[in-house]
């Protein structure tokens, strides 16, 4: 048990100075080695002040300019810049539309942007048109319209989009994958994913996220409560599909031989947020009388183009430890991996029916860059795979080449909200997914997430 606490412990340990095999993209041009890539930050509130810290660790970017409306998050942020030995940066954030300044400026090669998600495609959108290399927070599209908007502009553009989708970085959804490539379960069936994490108490304090009681949101509220929690009150959707989605769409091969075809989607009735209002702020509390329109759980079946079935579930306002709860199913056998359970069972592999720990298998498949470089960024966010997704953000964007995580993927993990959306509306009715690459996807390779090439 001490092995498995261990290795999800260091899940979310990184490498410094490795990108996952990026593939190249026809007519791209390299940065010279010596040049040092020049970041902007566009929101750097907790997750983009999280960014920003990983990109001043490192020795071959320049953080140049930094982007939000609130002046005390750009206060904060010019400390931390001051702190790691530089000089305070052109700071914008006088209106919504400041960060388009930021975007116009000659000195920024890349732009990392980490702002509510009813910003993330128009500064996408605005970042690639004005030839910046994108990294952009999840999820990374609200409406399908958003979804083709980042795909249209990537192709019209030729400027990259890298989504930054941490999870799939994690220790042992790499290992998983490396034991999928490898074969162990067989031909794929099935998988499960998902968002369950108990966010009815997110506060802001000193600087780091902290649970903790408070009813209210919206103008009211502090860090993610003023912006998040609207989104429950008006959609009913899974708003936030990607950090479950994400590593089983790579080990489905989504995009690249395998697509999303269909979905269709459930949702509870909505009652965990005002329990919670009710018992923190009182019945006679303004934001008590609120109806939320999000079902507190919503479970969403996908069919995949190669006859795979997912299951995709949004849990965020009721009580949960945080679980993705990761499973993968095979003609040969499967696993059930997460925080609180890592169990595998492989016909005629391990004893009878019953399950085996994980432990061995893990030691086993552990791929090659965490094996090499697995004790090198401790400290950074969520344990270290914050520093992982964002370097190789950095190695893609330095030869300007396509990301692991592409605009493709953005659109086709992002599209699951819009389509929950409209297939709960319609009493469970499929909803078919766009192709976003237009019929591309035969014919696109997967990348080569295993092999260790820096």
């Amino acid at each position: 048990m001490n092995q498995r606490r261990d290795f999800i412990k260091k899940t979310a340990i990184t490498s410094a100075g490795l990108a996952i095999l990026p593939n190249l993209s026809l007519g791209n041009t390299s940065r010279k080695a010596a040049q040092k890539l020049r970041v902007g930050v566009i929101g750097v509130g907790l997750r983009g002040t999280n960014h920003l810290e990983n990109l001043l660790k490192r020795d071959d970017v320049l953080v140049t300019a930094i982007c939000d409306i609130d002046q005390t998050r750009i206060d904060l942020a010019q400390q931390h810049i001051e702190k790691a030995g530089h000089k305070k940066v052109k700071a914008f954030g006088k209106n919504d539309l400041d960060y388009k300044n930021l975007l116009a400026l000659a000195e920024v090669d890349a732009v990392v942007i980490a702002t509510p998600w009813l910003w993330h495609t128009k500064m996408a959108v605005d970042s690639m048109k004005a030839g910046k290399y994108t990294g952009l927070e999840v999820s990374a599209a609200n409406t399908l319209e958003e979804c083709w908007d980042l795909v249209n502009t990537h192709e019209a553009t030729g400027s990259h989009l890298m989504l930054l989708e941490n999870v799939n970085y994690r220790r042992d959804v790499l290992a998983v994958l490396n034991m999928v490539k490898q074969n162990v379960f067989g031909e794929l069936l099935h998988f499960t994913c998902g968002y369950q994490h108990d966010l009815r108490g997110v506060k802001f304090n000193d600087g780091k996220t902290a649970y903790g009681k408070g009813a209210e949101f919206g103008k009211e509220g502090i860090s993610e409560s003023a912006w998040r929690t609207q989104h429950s009150l008006l959609r009913n959707a899974d708003v936030y599909p990607t950090h479950g989605l994400g590593p089983i769409a790579v080990m489905a091969d989504v995009n690249r031989g395998n697509r999303l075809l269909s979905l269709t989607s459930h949702a509870t009735k909505g009652v965990g947020l005002n329990k919670y209002i009710v018992e923190t702020g009182g019945k006679d509390h303004p934001n008590a009388k609120l109806k939320f329109k999000q079902g507190d759980i919503i479970t969403s079946t996908i069919e995949t183009a190669n006859g795979e079935t997912i299951i995709v579930t949004h849990n965020v306002n009721n009580p949960h430890p945080y679980s993705l709860g990761f499973k993968v199913q095979g003609a040969q056998g499967l696993t059930d991996f997460d925080a609180h359970t890592q169990r595998i069972h492989i016909e005629g592999v391990t004893k009878g029916q019953g399950w085996e720990d994980m432990d061995t298998w893990f030691e086993k498949y552990d791929h090659p860059l965490w094996k090499k470089f697995g004790d090198g960024a401790t400290e950074a966010g969520h344990g270290g795979i914050d520093f992982f997704v964002i370097n190789a953000f950095v190695e893609s964007a330095k030869e300007n080449i396509a990301p692991p995580m592409d605009a493709y993927d953005a659109a086709a993990w992002s599209a699951v909200t819009p389509l929950s959306e409209l297939s709960i509306e319609n009493n469970g009715e499929p909803q078919d997914f766009p192709d976003f690459t237009r019929g591309n996807w035969i014919k696109r390779k997967p990348y080569n997430w295993i092999k260790d090439t820096y």
